[in-house]
């Protein structure tokens, strides 16, 4: 959601910064800019849609060594070029490019910009304005920049040009997330190192309340009191070949396949030399002092909370609460004496999560981060952290990310349990290999499941996905997939939920997907499957091999009963990606979606 470029140097800027963007559209966009200068002063060149748009709008005929540029997902009025970033004051003197939302700028607005005619609907427009107005008053950019910055309210990264000034690019953060980057002759800002692995895998985390000054041979970063801050650069080990989707069509198609290989990346990771499961101490220490666990979480990544609950409790025998962040920040339940905080998420920038985690921390409150990006917020800012090492995922439809989550989670409680004297009575690590066998199964018989999509969801407008105890979380899971990128109308329901309600809702040939991997709900499920048949629906049953029956229309490979949802939320996942292809979609990048929602 939202993306920031910026780059200071020797070279030319333009295919640096296009370059950055377009390496950032799994994030989600509707419009893009870059501003950049020339001998006297800074062109903004901007388009709704995507790069390859805006690279059409951009003259190439002129060099320039400053920029910014900006990827942007519409808060604060529709996608249209007057709402895209770059944002210029009227005076066109500043030049700013901004993610996050100002709280206050109605307010701003009304006190500081009466005189001003603003020509967007944007927050960051008025952002700009208000630099231009201390600075018209005589202060240097620098105190108008900090100025403004204690003006206003809410959260932002901001990258900002002085026409007078062709040295310098100012840079703040507050609640999201930016990157300094490091290299020989120029300096760079990005929200996501991946945009700039192109020029420098060496950068600089920001943190909030910090102002930059971006010059091309020196990167000065002070506090909010104006004092200069030191700070270690880190190397990233991401690999610029790990973002770009090679033979596959899809990012997602690639994803998806690169499942059983993150399966056997956290069996290596997570286990020592004598094969026993290896965790820090110290998260070992955070899990036996807690009397109960509050899972926090959004989308997919609640999913896979509500199956980790299931590891905690039945395997370790601790209390496990899931929420949903958004409203566990502003709707907080009692919490019990000795909470430990697990917070999951895969870009470690979420932040209805980090409204959360700040809150937390207030009360002095133990923090553990799941996340695929070490060295995100999220990250940074928990007591501990455990990696998902899955790799980069560019697609915005999450699939590697969430097993690897669940993955990562079961070893979590198998560990806990092991602490806490409780005995699981088998080897986990084994079971994930043959987990990750079944996996590579299930994407070898991608044909076949192309084939149910054919025959189930060709013309549906909804479907449904039915499924009991941890089947139904898969069921929500599988549901969300469908919708977002098919945009198929589609909703998870535990299966005896149906007909307190919902079943009215059934007519000729709704497609019903109904699943059936554990055993003490297999009769049950498949009870619901037929009430729904009995009032038309086209019911496609996925069964786990030892638990089917005549006429099931897919069965996965056996596993372990608990770790069934990391094998049949792989056959939803392709029943997703097919739907979404054969409509026609842009599959990696849904519409109105973004990949890191770093706004509340």
């Amino acid at each position: 959601m939202c993306g920031i470029v910026g780059y200071i140097g020797n070279n030319d800027v333009k295919e640096i910064l296009l370059k950055g963007l377009e390496k950032m559209e799994y994030r989600g966009y509707d419009s893009a800019g870059i501003g950049i200068r020339d001998d006297k002063d800074v062109k903004v060149f901007k388009e709704k849609g995507r790069i390859a748009d805006l690279r059409k709008k951009v003259d190439m005929s002129f060099d320039s060594t400053i920029g910014i540029g900006h990827t942007r997902w519409a808060t604060h009025g529709v996608p249209e070029v007057v709402n895209a970033h770059p944002h210029q004051s009227s005076d066109g003197r500043f030049t700013i490019v901004h993610n996050g939302v100002i709280e206050n700028f109605e307010q701003i607005k009304n006190e500081y910009l009466g005189d001003i005619e603003l020509v967007s609907s944007t927050d960051s427009e008025i952002f700009v304005e208000l630099i231009s107005t201390f600075a018209n008053e005589g202060l240097t950019t620098e105190v108008a920049f900090n100025k403004a910055l204690k003006t206003v309210h809410g959260s932002f990264a901001v990258g900002l040009l002085d026409e007078a000034d062709a040295e310098i690019i100012y840079v703040a953060k507050n609640k999201s997330p930016l990157l300094l980057g490091k290299g020989e002759g120029f300096n760079v800002i990005t929200s996501d190192a991946m945009a700039m692995l192109q020029v420098t895998n060496e950068f600089i985390e920001l943190m909030d309340g910090e102002v930059v000054l971006l010059k091309k041979d020196n990167i000065v970063i002070k506090d909010s009191e104006g004092s200069p801050v030191e700070r270690d650069s880190f190397y990233t080990e991401i690999d610029e070949s790990d973002t770009e989707k090679g033979t596959y069509d899809h990012f997602m198609l690639k994803e998806i396949n690169d499942q059983p290989g993150t399966m056997r990346n956290i069996i290596q990771e997570y286990q020592d030399a004598e094969g026993s499961l290896k965790i820090d101490p110290a998260i070992i220490k955070q899990l036996k002092d807690a009397d109960r666990l509050y899972v926090i979480a959004a989308g997919t990544s609640y999913h896979a909370g509500l199956i980790g609950k299931e590891y905690f409790e039945k395997w370790a025998g601790v209390p496990t609460e899931v929420h949903v962040a958004s409203e566990f920040v502003y709707n907080t339940p009692m919490l019990s004496e000795h909470p430990l905080f697990i917070f999951i998420s895969q870009s470690g920038e979420t932040a209805d999560s980090r409204a959360v985690l700040v809150e937390i921390k207030k009360l002095g409150h133990p923090a553990l981060t799941v996340t695929n990006v070490p060295g995100s917020t999220l990250s940074r800012e928990s007591d501990q952290t455990l990696t998902l090492h899955a790799g980069p995922e560019i697609a915005v439809a999450s699939t590697k990310a969430y097993t690897a989550q669940i993955a990562v989670l079961s070893i979590l409680a198998q560990v806990a349990a092991r602490e806490l004297g409780r005995n699981t009575d088998f080897d986990l690590m084994q079971e994930l290999a043959k987990v990750t066998t079944a996996i590579t199964a299930i994407i070898d018989d991608a044909p076949k499941i192309e084939q149910i999509v054919d025959e189930y969801l060709s013309t549906t407008r909804n479907a449904f996905f039915i499924g009991r105890t941890m089947d139904y979380y898969v069921g929500l899971e599988g549901a969300l997939k469908l919708k977002e990128i098919s945009y198929i109308q589609a909703e998870g329901f535990a299966g005896g939920e149906l007909k307190h309600g919902t079943i009215a809702l059934i007519e000729e040939n709704t497609p019903v997907f109904a699943l059936a991997t554990q055993e003490k709900v297999n009769l049950n499920i498949r009870g619901n499957a037929q009430e729904v048949e009995a009032r038309g629906a086209k019911v496609c049953t996925i069964s786990m091999d030892g638990l089917d029956q005549d006429g099931d229309t897919y069965v996965i490979p056996p596993v372990h009963e608990m770790l069934t949802p990391l094998v049949s939320v792989v056959v939803y996942q392709l029943i997703s990606y097919y739907a979404a292809l054969h409509r026609g979609n842009d599959v990696d990048k849904p519409r109105n979606l973004a990949k890191s929602v770093t706004v509340e």
